[in-house]
């Protein structure tokens, strides 16, 4: 690393320092540390500095939250802490405010603005303890121990004081409904934990414990695992379902699709389909669908040109591109984020053993969590270890006009030495925003930078939209690896990737 980048990485530390100015909540709320050590940085993520430490056990007031940060003070101490690395402290004395839902299905936000993640679903009647307020806003803590948002306009709020209430970790009697295709069941509350299963969209499971924004379910043949609320909803019906045993429906994406007599690209046309036609998929052939015709008994369409009931994310997200960007921000913006490889295409292989599609899934989900709390409408090509193939991310891409396509890779070499991130564009329209996200990366990530480069990939060349793809260090070089297989570099990749981002917009309005 240069002498000029590090100047800079420090620059930008010690600028996040002293400018970060967070909303200040009432202090009503406590957690105690659950892990052996748990450092205090100075800002609500971990490109921030460290500023202190806590011990196991240590129970410290809460003044704010960002996301899965909490800002928090334990006597002379003050800065923020990883929420997961926490758990509720003892609330059996002290007052704070309740507030009560005025309608159903009241939604409980992963932050306060409408694009934030649905945690749970509160009904008409149940109450939640007020812990802060941010504009329209209100943070609570509902009677399962989830800590969220509410929108103030459905809520009441007590006019008198009341005791806090005893937050119940272990909610037997909630149920988790699955909102993606495919969630991974983790060993332990730990996004790098160990997979044990996976459930799908639409299924509902008991709920055994809470962690933070971590759920335990119960799942399979008596097996339990931990899985992200970020990915689905906490509700009071605890009717427990399987996978459908219906196949679902498929959509075409464009006007003048061909539907074949087999599945492949050689096979006689049956008959044309006009974008918005359905039809019934009756299985799956590799990257075909057989469908049922209303010509034929059966059919074939490549999967690349439909989209399928589990994709309505990004139906929602087309529908929804009506919103002008709001400058300094990405709000406004859709964003496909596609992390590379999946399913049976493991992708490269670390010199340690680490899987390419292991990592660009990690650091895909965390950049996706930060350009949505930056205001973007955002589409992940994939939620879990599953195989898309390469002309459907640019399928995807088309189908919701994205402002930007973001694939995420990282890189290999037979010459064990080589080292730094690429950013690579196909299309001159595309170059712009390589260079901007290229310049993000250099002022985050402490990597050399290879610069922005064009090349020929399948995303990029066939996308009609501002795509690039970036390779995020050498995993064929053992101290690189080290390096960028850690959770501070992924959050250090987010956030340059993200700044990029921002540059390129505001220097394009």
């Amino acid at each position: 690393m240069s002498k000029v980048s590090k100047w800079i990485l420090a620059f930008i530390l010690l600028f996040s320092t002293f400018h970060y100015i967070p909303t200040t909540y009432a202090n009503t709320e406590s957690v105690k540390v659950d892990t052996n050590s748990l450092n205090i940085r100075s800002g609500p993520g971990l490109t921030y500095a460290v500023t202190g430490s806590l011990k196991k056990g240590t129970q410290v007031n809460v003044t704010s939250v960002s996301g899965d940060w909490i800002q928090i003070t334990h006597g002379n101490q003050s800065g923020w802490i990883a929420s997961w690395l926490t758990t509720s402290g003892n609330h059996s004395s002290g007052t704070t405010s309740t507030i009560v839902s005025r309608v159903d299905q009241l939604n409980v936000r992963s932050g306060p603005s409408i694009s934030s993640a649905v945690l749970e679903r509160m009904s008409a009647g149940d109450k939640a303890v007020m812990t802060g307020q941010n504009g329209e806003w209100v943070s609570v803590i509902s009677s399962n121990g989830t800590n969220g948002w509410v929108h103030s306009d459905y809520i009441t709020q007590s006019a008198s004081q009341t005791t806090m209430p005893q937050v119940e970790q272990v909610a037997s009697s909630r149920a988790f409904s699955v909102s993606v295709d495919t969630l991974n069941v983790r060993e332990n509350a730990d996004q790098t934990s160990k997979k044990v299963g996976f459930i799908h969209r639409d299924e509902t499971y008991v709920v055994n414990n809470i962690n933070g924004n971590w759920v335990q379910i119960s799942f399979g043949d008596n097996k339990q695992g931990w899985v992200y609320s970020f990915h689905g909803i906490l509700s009071s019906n605890v009717k427990q379902t399987s996978a459908k045993e219906t196949h679902g429906t498929v959509t075409i994406l464009s006007d003048g699709t061909n539907i074949r007599e087999a599945a492949t690209t050689s096979s006689q046309i049956v008959l044309r389909a006009n974008a918005g036609e359905k039809f019934s998929i009756m299985k799956e052939d590799g990257d075909w669908y057989e469908i049922s015709s209303p010509t034929t008994k059966s059919a074939f369409v490549a999967k690349w040109v439909v989209s399928t009931d589990d994709e309505k994310l990004i139906t929602e997200t087309s529908n929804n591109q009506t919103m002008a960007r709001v400058t300094d921000t990405l709000k406004g913006l859709t964003i496909v984020v596609d992390p590379g490889h999946g399913g049976n295409d493991r992708g490269t292989t670390g010199v340690q053993g680490t899987a390419e599609k292991d990592m660009t899934l990690l650091t895909s989900e965390l950049l996706a969590t930060k350009l949505k709390a930056a205001g973007a409408n955002v589409v992940l090509t994939r939620e879990a270890d599953t195989y898309i193939s390469l002309r459907k991310r640019v399928a995807i891409s088309n189908q919701v006009k994205a402002d930007a396509f973001i694939s995420v890779h990282y890189d290999a070499n037979l010459d064990s030495s080589i080292t730094g991130f690429t950013t690579y564009y196909a299309h001159p329209y595309q170059k712009g925003l390589a260079s901007s996200i290229s310049e993000g990366l250099e002022s985050s990530i402490a990597l050399r930078n290879r610069g922005s480069q064009p090349s020929d990939f399948i995303v990029l060349r066939e996308n009609r939209q501002n795509a690039i793809l970036i390779e995020l260090g050498f995993l064929s070089n053992s101290t690189e690896e080290q390096n960028i297989t850690t959770n501070m570099f992924r959050e250090q990749a987010a956030h340059g990737i993200y700044n990029g981002l921002l540059d390129y917009f505001n220097s394009n309005d």
